[in-house]
């Protein structure tokens, strides 16, 4: 029942742009690296599910070249948060009031004032989890740093995070990739 997650490669943008539910291309370069080192780790013939933003998709394909075996299935609900107004704004020019505001209220303001809360997050990765637990065997999820934290959380069967400090802060590497085992 083991489950990998993996992080797209570096995008297309600058360092320190927020880009949730911003569909911004991956590096064709850190594509295929990431691409040839993931092929090498992932078992034979297991479930390979993609969120939709092109990033992730870049790298589905370039690991599906190289592993004929694995079959392509898009799932939306593991594509990034949406940061609203946020969104393709660096994160240093965020009011630090409107950043604070959202980690006053964690779970469920929005931000951006218009995006997705960690509540709506949660429950949508949850259900892509759920779905992942009742098949009953290994799966990939090529997502984004947000879905990669909200499943480790569900591993450690947390369904919803009530404070900004319970959410994991470890970073996570473009192209990196995390096994984990859910609980049976």
């Amino acid at each position: 029942m083991r489950l990998w997650l993996v992080r797209h490669a570096e995008v297309q943008a600058p360092a320190g742009l927020c880009y949730g539910r911003s569909d911004l291309p991956a590096q064709a370069e850190a594509t295929a690296r990431a691409a040839a080192q993931l092929a090498s780790q992932l078992p034979q013939s297991v479930a390979l599910h993609v969120s939709p933003l092109q990033r992730c998709e870049q790298l589905a394909q370039a690991l599906c070249g190289l592993r004929p075996d694995l079959a392509l299935n898009f799932d939306p609900r593991l594509r990034e948060m949406d940061f609203g107004r946020w969104e393709g704004r660096p994160w240093a020019g965020i009011a630090r009031a409107e950043f604070d505001a959202w980690m006053h209220d964690f779970t469920d303001a929005r931000p951006g004032g218009d995006g997705e809360s960690v509540r709506e997050l949660m429950a949508r990765v949850g259900q892509a989890w759920d779905a992942h637990r009742a098949r009953a065997g290994e799966g990939v999820w090529i997502t984004h740093a947000g879905v990669m934290r909200a499943a480790q959380l569900l591993a450690r069967g947390m369904r919803l995070p009530v404070r900004a400090t319970d959410w994991p802060a470890e970073p996570i590497a473009f192209g990196a990739a995390i096994a984990i085992d859910p609980p049976a």
